[in-house]
């Protein structure tokens, strides 16, 4: 037995070693040794394999099917805008008929409605070796399934060791170098040494991800003094921007381990956490994040708008709090590539946990990150304006479907305000259109 511990100690003796010196060293002073290129490079090239085999494999290849774009949905949509759509019901008197319209859009939306939809994970176009899609859900060859397997044992038998042993590293990294820091006085030294940890260990937390980030336009990276924000998808979208830059992040107080985190790192760094009491008082609120806002010398406060996490396929209403406090809004949009993993995380069906053992076992985390030019809001422009503007930025810069709709339906039902609008708008067009006004006499128009 004595033995046998000597061997296991020597093993986690060897093993930490080889990650320190490989990966948590490299990732410290910013360097690559080309270990993730060469591991993409392979990752890649497997992928292309398998869809190769996929598309050989299928009996009765669909490929109008295989083409069509995830964000598209399950059913067919006309894009025709509804105004024109109305217009073309125009007669001189309203017949039965005329109802179909409506009735053909409230099908669409009982089968598929664009918001919901938002709220679940990407479909995927092809098999990534992690889940199968609708298209392939059946066994294709041998040489797959082999293939298939071996990836589920380096996952888990290797990756997902290696990555748990990296997140422990930084982790431990993060609360013990921040308390040291925060014990320092005020001063521009506590400042460096507090930008050094937070970048050090958010690099070596992107190497527990697999991370491959591609910065665009960094010469548009945010200021002291400025708001960043960002387009949101997952808890890891901090992680992915600090690890070119340091933030002021924002959110609501936390317990657990969490909260621990949030404990040391506010000593370093000037964090603004919320307890849940202050949260429900927008005006607090607004006032803490002015006054940091205020003090050029601070680093940009990071703020996601959306205030839940959307699947990554768009971008949808931002609430104007974000953009009531003034000072220069720095847009950044955050794209994932679906193909390696899913970035996504659904909270309404995976706690943080699950979530994070999904991500840890996937192939890897690869993003698109691009800095835009620097907003500021017009005159004579309110927040609601100023906020839709950014959003569509980011939309269009990201490649993603702009929604008006707010991210709060993913757990609360429509508010009858948003029902009484559409149905405003409708009656509009209808009595633009003629519709409503060439009833017969007697008849109501509603």
């Amino acid at each position: 037995m004595e033995e046998l511990g000597w061997l296991a100690a020597r093993l986690s003796a060897a093993w930490l070693a080889m990650v320190l010196a490989l990966i948590v060293l490299p990732s410290a002073l910013g360097v690559s040794l080309g270990i993730s290129e060469a591991y993409m490079w392979v990752l890649v090239k497997t992928l292309e394999w398998a869809t190769k085999r996929i598309e050989k494999g299928v009996k009765n290849p669909q490929p109008e099917v295989l083409k069509i774009p995830a964000a598209n949905g399950i059913i067919e949509r006309d894009e025709t805008p509804m105004e024109k759509e109305i217009a073309g019901l125009h007669r001189m008197e309203f017949q039965f008929s005329d109802i179909f319209y409506f009735c053909r859009k409230g099908f669409e939306a009982i089968v598929e409605d664009e918001v919901t939809q938002r709220f679940s994970s990407e479909e995927l176009v092809s098999w990534n070796l992690l889940t199968r899609t609708n298209v392939n859900f059946h066994y294709i060859s041998l040489r797959l399934t082999v293939v298939w397997v071996i990836g589920v044992i380096v996952r888990y038998c290797f990756l997902l060791p290696l990555r748990f042993t990296l997140a422990a590293i930084g982790i431990t990294s993060m609360i013990v170098g921040t308390t040291l820091v925060g014990q320092l006085p005020n001063s521009s030294v506590k400042n460096y040494l507090s930008e050094v940890v937070h970048l050090t260990c958010s690099r070596i937390l992107v190497r527990a991800l697999s991370g491959t980030i591609h910065y665009h336009n960094r010469e548009n990276k945010p200021q002291k003094g400025g708001i960043c924000v960002a387009n949101h998808t997952s808890p890891i979208d901090a992680i992915i921007l600090t690890n070119d830059g340091c933030y002021a992040m924002v959110g609501q107080v936390h317990g657990g381990l969490m909260g621990v985190i949030q404990r040391a790192t506010v000593k370093a760094c000037p964090h603004v956490w919320f307890e849940r009491s202050e949260i429900k008082d927008r005006h607090l609120v607004t006032k803490r994040l002015r006054e940091h806002v205020a003090d050029k010398s601070k680093l940009p406060i990071l703020i996601f708008p959306e205030g839940t996490c959307i699947n990554n396929t768009s971008v949808m209403m931002f609430k104007k709090g974000s953009f009531e406090i003034g000072g220069t809004i720095y847009p950044v949009a955050i794209k994932y590539d679906p193909q390696f993993g899913d970035a996504f995380w659904n909270s309404s069906k995976y706690n943080i946990v699950s979530y994070l053992l999904r991500i840890m076992t996937s192939w890897a985390i690869v993003c698109n990150v691009w800095y835009m030019p620097p907003m500021v809001r017009k005159e004579g422009e309110d927040a609601v304006q100023f906020a839709n503007r950014v959003r569509s930025a980011i939309a269009h810069q990201g490649g993603l479907t702009e929604l008006p709709w707010d991210g709060g339906l993913k757990r609360a039902k429509v508010k009858d305000s948003f029902k009484e609008e559409q149905q405003k708008n409708y009656s509009k067009m209808l009595v633009r259109n003629g519709s409503v006004g060439s009833l017969p006499t007697g008849t109501e128009s509603d």
